[in-house]
C-alpha cells in the first residue's frame, strides 16, 4: 500500500497545530500560577494592613485618622486588584472549574467585611472616648471577622489551585504522549520519503531493489521508466570508458539541469597531461586501461545532478552542482590527487604515473555549455603552460 505525502504533511501540519496549542495551554498555566501568588500576595497584604489599623496610637487621633485614612485605600485598592485578577487572567477557574460566581461572591463580603471594619475604626479613634473599651472590643471582632473570612479565600484558592492542576497534569500527560507517539511515527514517515527521494535522484535506480513508499514517488519513478534513458543509446556513450561523450554529454546536462536546485554550476576539463595521440607511445590495451581508470576515478566523486564525459582523446569534461565554489574546486583538486596516485603497468611490467591538469570555471545561468567549455579549455592551457598536473580557475589568469 502506498502512501500520500501530502496527505502525510497535511496531518503534520495539524500535529504542529496540536503542539501550538498545548504550548499555549501550558503558557497560560504558568501565567495563572503566577497571578495565584499575586493573589496569596494581596489576601496576605490585607491581613497585615488590617492588622496595623487596630495598633494606631490614639495621643495624636489626627494623625491617627490620616494613618487610618491611608491603609483604608490601600485595603480598597487591594480588593479592586483581586477583582481585576480574576476577570483579566483566571481562564480556568471561570471556564473549566466556574467558580466566578463564588470568588467574586468571597471578593464582595470582603468588601463589606472591611467597611463594617472602617466603620469601627473610625469610631474607635474619634475624639470622644466613652465607651472606649466597647469600640475596642467592636474593632477586634471585625478584624477577626476581616481575617478569618481572608483565610477562608486563600484555602478555598488552594483548593482552586489544586484542582486545577490535577486538570492540567492528566492533559499534559496523554499530550506529551500523543506529541511523542505522534513524533516517532512521522518520524518513521519522513525517512521513508527521504529514501523514496534518494531512489529517485540515485544514479542507475532502475537496478535498486526498492520498495517505494508514497504515492506521489511512485508516480515519477513509473514514468521516469517509461521515458528512454540516455545509456540505452548507445551513440551518446564513449565506447572504451561506458561514460557519456561529447552528444550525450550535452543531452545528458539538459535533462539534469533542473536537478541542481539552488546550487552553483561548475564545468571543468581535465586533460591527462603528455598523453595526446602524438605523444603517447603505449600499447592500446594500456591506453584504454589508463582512460577507463581515469574515468572510473572521476565517478567515484560523481553525484546524481552531475554530468561527466569523455569528450576528447585524453580529455575529459565534469559538470557538477555544489552549493559552493570552494566546495566545487576542493572536489575537482582531489580528483586530480587521485588520479595522480593511480598505478598503472606498461607491457614490460613497468609501472606508469600518469598526471592530469585542468580548467575549472564557474558556468553562469546565461552561459551556454559551448561558451564555459571554451572558457574552460582557455584556463587549461595555463594550466598546462604553468607546470601541468594542477587545476586553474579564472583567478590563475588574473594573477598571470
Amino acid at each position: 500500500m502506498k502512501h500520500s505525502i501530502k496527505k502525510i504533511f497535511d496531518n503534520l501540519v495539524m500535529l504542529w497545530i496540536l503542539i501550538i496549542f498545548v504550548m499555549t495551554l501550558a503558557a497560560l498555566s504558568t501565567l495563572e500560577r503566577n497571578i495565584s501568588f499575586k493573589k496569596i500576595d494581596n489576601l496576605n497584604n490585607l491581613k497585615s494592613i488590617t492588622k496595623t489599623l487596630i495598633n494606631l496610637d490614639k495621643k495624636d487621633v489626627g494623625f491617627a485618622l490620616i494613618q487610618f485614612n491611608g491603609q483604608t485605600a490601600k485595603i480598597l485598592n487591594n480588593i479592586s486588584k483581586l477583582k481585576n485578577l480574576y476577570k483579566i487572567y483566571d481562564f480556568s477557574g471561570k471556564y473549566i472549574l466556574d467558580n466566578s460566581a463564588q470568588y467574586m461572591s468571597d471578593l464582595e463580603h470582603l468588601a463589606k467585611l472591611i467597611n463594617t471594619f472602617n466603620q469601627k475604626a473610625t469610631d474607635y479613634y474619634t475624639k470622644n472616648t466613652k465607651s472606649e473599651e466597647l469600640k475596642l472590643n467592636e474593632l477586634n471582632n471585625a478584624y477577626s471577622d476581616v481575617n478569618n473570612h481572608i483565610n477562608t479565600i486563600i484555602f478555598k484558592n488552594i483548593s482552586y489551585e489544586q484542582s486545577k492542576f490535577s486538570i492540567f497534569q492528566v492533559l499534559f500527560i496523554l499530550s506529551f504522549t500523543l506529541i511523542l507517539l505522534s513524533t516517532l511515527w512521522y518520524r518513521k514517515r519522513l525517512s521513508k520519503v527521504y529514501q523514496d527521494i534518494f531512489f529517485l535522484f540515485a544514479v542507475n535506480s532502475e537496478k535498486l531493489e526498492y520498495e517505494i513508499f508514497s504515492e506521489e514517488v511512485d508516480v515519477i519513478s513509473q514514468n521516469m521508466k517509461r521515458k528512454p534513458k540516455l545509456s540505452e543509446n548507445k551513440s551518446m556513450i564513449d565506447h572504451i570508458t561506458d561514460i557519456y561523450n561529447s552528444k550525450g554529454l550535452f543531452n545528458a546536462y539538459n535533462e539534469k539541469k533542473n536537478l541542481k536546485g539552488d546550487n552553483f554550476t561548475f564545468m571543468s576539463i581535465l586533460e591527462i597531461d603528455n598523453f595526446t595521440e602524438k605523444e603517447n607511445k603505449f600499447t592500446q590495451d594500456v591506453t584504454h586501461n589508463i582512460l577507463k581508470k581515469v574515468a572510473f576515478s572521476i565517478s567515484l566523486y560523481e553525484q546524481p545532478s552531475d554530468v561527466i564525459a569523455r569528450t576528447g582523446y585524453n580529455q575529459f569534461t565534469i559538470i557538477s552542482s555544489r552549493p559552493s565554489k570552494d566546495e566545487a574546486f576542493k572536489e575537482i583538486d582531489a580528483i586530480r590527487q587521485t588520479i595522480s596516485e593511480l598505478i598503472f603497468l606498461d607491457k614490460d611490467k613497468q609501472s606508469i604515473y600518469i598526471t592530469i591538469s585542468g580548467g575549472f570555471v564557474l558556468k553562469s545561468d546565461n552561459a551556454s555549455l559551448e561558451d564555459s567549455s571554451k572558457e574552460a579549455k582557455k584556463i587549461l592551457e595555463h594550466a598546462k603552460n604553468s607546470g601541468k598536473n594542477r587545476i586553474a580557475h579564472v583567478g590563475d589568469l588574473v594573477k598571470k
